[in-house]
């Protein structure tokens, strides 16, 4: 858990039923709004995540800040079924354009969203976690949140989990160690959703 004078990092991320954040091929078309997930957290003053999630990151929110009327690329979705970005999604793009991103990687040497920088490792995570501020949205990827787990540096899950059963796919979790979660709460949701809460 945090203490009282560090920031809180806090994930939500897209879950189906069985635990999958992407099919066997790498496919998430299945989610209909990315812009839900920053709804669950108050208070945000960064956003974190990986290098391998950044690219596609980076083009689809940087697009729709640019221009909220024209439809954002995403390769996942047929070009006849791709749709102009809701409401929700540009108050995200507004919001993430303004909020310093931090990006784990060993490989990108540089970023072009605005108020972005680059750490190396997990150390330098660590160190920022250590300095007071607000919380954290952890955005992903998979790979990053359950790293962040296994190094102690989670203190919130917020699962979206979907109506969906995949049966097979990159998994959310594949922590090192065995991780005990305290139950929050769960929120329904009409479109048949639920968001579960737990903290670490």
């Amino acid at each position: 858990m945090a203490s009282n004078n560090s920031r809180k990092w806090i994930s939500a991320m897209q879950v189906s039923l069985d635990g999958f954040v992407e099919d066997l091929d790498g496919k998430t078309d299945w989610i209909d709004s990315w812009a839900d997930a920053i709804q669950l957290i108050d208070d945000v003053d960064t956003f974190l995540l990986g290098g391998h999630m950044y690219p596609g990151y980076g083009e689809y929110w940087g697009s729709i800040h640019e221009n909220p009327q024209h439809i954002p690329p995403n390769p996942e979705v047929p070009s006849q079924e791709r749709r102009l970005p809701s409401s929700s999604e540009i108050e995200y793009a507004q919001l993430a354009a303004k909020t310093p991103h931090v990006i784990l990687s060993t490989t990108l040497n540089s970023v072009s969203w605005p108020k972005a920088q680059i750490v190396r490792d997990i150390a330098a995570l660590q160190e920022l976690k250590s300095t007071p501020g607000k919380n954290t949205y952890v955005v992903g990827g998979a790979g990053l949140v359950t790293s962040l787990m296994d190094a102690g540096l989670i203190d919130e899950l917020r699962l979206i989990v979907h109506p969906i059963i995949l049966g097979s796919g990159k998994p959310l979790f594949k922590v090192v160690r065995q991780q005990r979660l305290q139950f929050v709460e769960a929120q329904p949701s009409k479109s048949g959703r639920v968001i579960l809460t737990y903290r670490i």
